[in-house]
C-alpha cells in the first residue's frame, strides 16, 4: 500500500488531474441513481438533496480513497425507497443501472474529447510527427505542458469513468451490479444474500487491497475500452 501511494504522489500534476475527474465521476454516478429513481416515482433522493453534482453530498471517504489509489471505488449510496415504485424489482434494477451507465457515457465522451483535441492539435500544426514520434511546434515549455496535460486530463476522464462504471456493474453486494442481478431473484433468496452484505463488502475491499481482483477487473475494463475506441474510430475525422 505504501509503494502504491508513493507511485501516486510521484507525479504531482497527474495526482492533481485525478482529483476533479474522480469528484465528477462519483458525483455524476450517484446523481444518476437519484434522478432515475425520481423519474420512476421515488422522491427520496431529491428530498435528501442528492440530485446534485456537489461532491460533498456524495463522497464516501474510503470509496474515494480506493478510487484515487486503485481506480476502483464507490460513493455514498443514494437513498432509494422502493415503496414508491410501481414495479419495485424492475425499477430498482433501472435505478441501479443508471449510475454505471452515466459513467460509461462520460467515459465515451472523455475518449471523444481526447481524440478531438489530438486531431485539432495535429491539424493546426501545434503537433507534428517525425518517424512516428509526435513533437510540439513550440519553444515554450508551458505550452507543451498545457497540451500534454490537457490531453492527459481527457484520457484520465475516459479511463477512470470506464473503470468506475465497470467496477460497479460487478454482481457483488453492495455494488450496483448486485442490485441489478438480485432483482431477478426470488424475495426469500434476495434477503438471504443481503444478510451477508457487509461480509461480502469486506471481502471485496480485501480483494482490491491485496490485488486479487486486479487482473479480472483490468481485463473487463480493457474489453470495454477497446469497444469504445473501436466506436470512436468509426467517426470519419478520426
Amino acid at each position: 500500500m505504501v509503494s502504491v501511494l508513493k507511485d501516486l504522489f510521484s507525479d504531482i500534476p497527474m495526482f492533481l488531474l485525478r482529483i476533479p475527474v474522480i469528484l465528477l465521476a462519483l458525483s455524476m454516478h450517484e446523481a444518476a441513481h437519484g434522478y432515475a429513481a425520481y423519474r420512476l416515482g421515488d422522491p427520496t433522493a431529491r428530498n435528501f438533496g442528492r440530485l446534485t453534482l456537489n461532491p460533498i453530498k456524495h463522497l464516501d471517504p474510503l470509496g474515494t480513497l480506493m478510487m484515487l489509489v486503485f481506480g476502483f471505488g464507490w460513493a455514498r449510496p443514494v437513498p432509494i425507497n422502493t415503496r414508491y415504485f410501481k414495479n419495485p424489482k424492475r425499477d430498482m434494477a433501472i435505478s441501479a443501472a443508471a449510475g454505471p451507465a452515466a459513467n460509461l457515457l462520460l467515459g465515451f465522451l472523455g475518449l471523444f474529447c481526447a481524440n478531438l483535441f489530438w486531431f485539432i492539435m495535429t491539424r493546426t500544426g501545434m503537433l507534428f510527427e517525425i518517424d512516428g514520434v509526435l513533437y510540439a511546434n513550440t519553444d515554450s515549455g508551458f505550452v507543451m505542458n498545457l497540451i500534454t496535460y490537457t490531453h492527459l486530463f481527457f484520457y484520465l476522464f475516459y479511463m477512470l469513468n470506464v473503470s468506475l462504471g465497470v467496477f460497479n456493474l460487478l454482481p457483488v453486494p453492495p455494488l450496483d451490479g448486485s442490485r441489478i442481478f438480485l432483482s431477478f431473484l426470488p424475495a426469500d433468496l434476495y434477503f438471504k444474500v443481503m444478510r451477508y452484505e457487509h461480509i461480502i463488502q469486506l471481502v471485496l475491499m480485501l480483494g482490491l487491497w491485496m490485488g486479487f481482483l486486479d487482473t479480472p477487473l483490468r481485463a473487463c475494463v480493457s474489453f470495454v475500452m477497446q469497444g469504445m475506441e473501436w466506436l470512436v474510430g468509426l467517426i470519419p475525422i478520426f
